[in-house]
């Protein structure tokens, strides 16, 4: 069969060469020439099936890379061929399939009617750039534009990249993991006197100081030593009454005792008087706590009214730190977390304490809420109002999903991560975050535990998909010849 196919195809020819020759003999035209060329090449063909189906473009009748979305006609007056659908390119998994072998019969079931896929969206720029075409093109540079098939655009936004190509850019993935999400929040702070250890000296009845003790503001005093001496004509009173009540049968020493310590007498006097029966002139009042002398306002002579502050003592044992945190920290705050604070004029120590309370009030002008931190202070190194650098070890307790933190595109106004799908595919997932912390991010919602993700060259990707639902769009409108 192919060898008649040829013996009339050379028959055809030799019979056009001649034709030539007494075209040119006659005087006949080129023009006419060519269309005898044509019916010689028809008939030398083999004769295949019509395309079905509308026209889809136009390509030049001498097969060059030359084509139209309509008609059109040659520098010699011919006209283009039209294409119709089924006589477009079609690509199957093992290559590509003309019009003419697409229309052979199918040897499995399972063949090119589940793998072709035929051009029915446009054709993209080779580049990458944002031009598109109904037809076959080239570019200024003699490229192919490549084209987009139907069903690729169900999912624009995913990118697909070659194994070279993914060498060449470094793109890497980690496993998303359940896993405690920690971070250091560094924030400045002040030391500061614990106020539940601080206390008032007063008299509670009308007192004459009659001695104070020789210390002053700042001196360090024991629990127990004297403060000052105090005569008091109430005191006194109630003292006789007890001392000459005791032993009595009217039973009313209790009373008077009880008198006595609500002014404020220490029980030690009032030992003495039940024992010797007699009530002192001076009685001594001594100090009820260690601590440092805040403030000395007692004076020899000077007469004391009830309330009146004589001493203010502090126990520095216990001191604080009060830090100042910023609005967006405190939901990954909680009392009774670890802090660890050093001060700037004690360089090379470091001192460990907790959390004990934040503050509910938020600083209108700087944003940010003080948080108190109790540390123990037994040598009373620590003073008021020393500048101390605090770093909390902030974070969630329990595992949560996470990824590191390059794994994640902020924008702003969306958040992103790449998951790796195989086969140089990767796909674009919107997520919630939650808590960032120094290596990983807590994701929320948009990824599971075990998803591949990308984490280096993901800005790349983000570009090439961005690009990509782009041309999707543009597809949507007219696409341009």
């Amino acid at each position: 069969m192919k060898t008649a196919t040829w013996l009339v195809a050379v028959t055809s020819l030799a019979v056009v060469g001649g034709g030539a020759y007494l075209a040119g003999a006659q005087g006949v035209g080129q023009q006419q020439l060519h269309m005898l060329l044509d019916m010689a090449v028809a008939e030398a063909q083999p004769s295949k099936p019509e395309g079905s189906g509308p026209v889809i473009y136009y390509r030049h009748p001498d097969s060059l890379a030359e084509y139209s979305a309509k008609p059109k006609k040659t520098s010699d007056g011919r006209d283009f061929v039209s294409v119709r659908e089924s006589e477009d390119i079609s690509f199957t998994a093992s290559g590509i399939k003309t019009a003419e072998t697409s229309n052979q019969p199918k040897t499995s079931a399972t063949g090119s009617a589940a793998t072709e896929r035929k051009v029915v969206l446009y054709y993209r720029n080779p580049m990458g750039l944002p031009d598109t075409s109904k037809v076959p093109k080239k570019d200024s540079m003699g490229m192919d534009y490549i084209p987009v098939f139907e069903g690729d655009q169900a999912d624009a936004s995913t990118v697909k990249v070659s194994l070279g190509k993914l060498q060449r850019t470094g793109v890497r993935t980690a496993t998303a993991e359940m896993a405690r999400i920690s971070r250091k929040i560094r924030v400045p702070g002040t030391v500061a006197l614990d106020e539940r250890l601080i206390s008032v000296i007063s008299m509670r009845t009308d007192a004459f100081i009659d001695d104070v003790a020789n210390v002053t503001t700042g001196d360090r005093i024991g629990k127990g030593e004297g403060l000052f001496n105090f005569y008091s004509k109430e005191i006194a009173t109630a003292g006789a009454e007890f001392a000459a009540g005791k032993g009595d049968l009217r039973n009313s020493d209790a009373g008077s005792a009880l008198r006595l310590k609500n002014l404020g007498v220490p029980d030690e006097v009032i030992r003495s008087i039940a024992e010797k029966h007699e009530v002192p002139t001076s009685i001594e009042y001594v100090c009820p706590r260690n601590g440092v002398i805040l403030e000395r306002m007692a004076t020899t002579g000077m007469m004391a009214k009830p309330g009146d502050p004589l001493f203010r003592i502090a126990d520095t044992s216990h001191v604080w730190v009060i830090a100042d945190v910023p609005e967006f920290d405190l939901a990954s705050i909680q009392k009774g977390i670890p802090v660890a604070v050093t001060v700037r004029s004690l360089p090379g120590r470091t001192f460990e304490g907790t959390v004990d309370l934040i503050y509910p009030e938020i600083q209108q002008e700087t944003r940010t809420t003080k948080v108190r931190i109790e540390l123990p202070n037994p040598d009373g190194i620590l003073m008021a109002n020393m500048y101390a650098d605090v770093e909390i070890e902030a974070g969630v307790q329990k595992p949560v999903v996470a990824v590191p933190n390059s794994a994640v595109i902020d924008t702003g106004d969306r958040q992103v991560v790449f998951i790796d799908k195989g086969d140089g595919k990767f796909e674009p997932k919107d997520v919630s975050l939650g808590m960032r912390g120094e290596e990983q991010t807590e994701i929320t919602k948009g990824i599971t535990a075990g998803d591949q993700v990308v984490v280096a060259a993901n800005f790349l990707l983000d570009a090439e998909s961005n690009l990509n639902s782009a041309l999707s769009g543009m597809a949507t409108d007219k696409v341009k010849p």
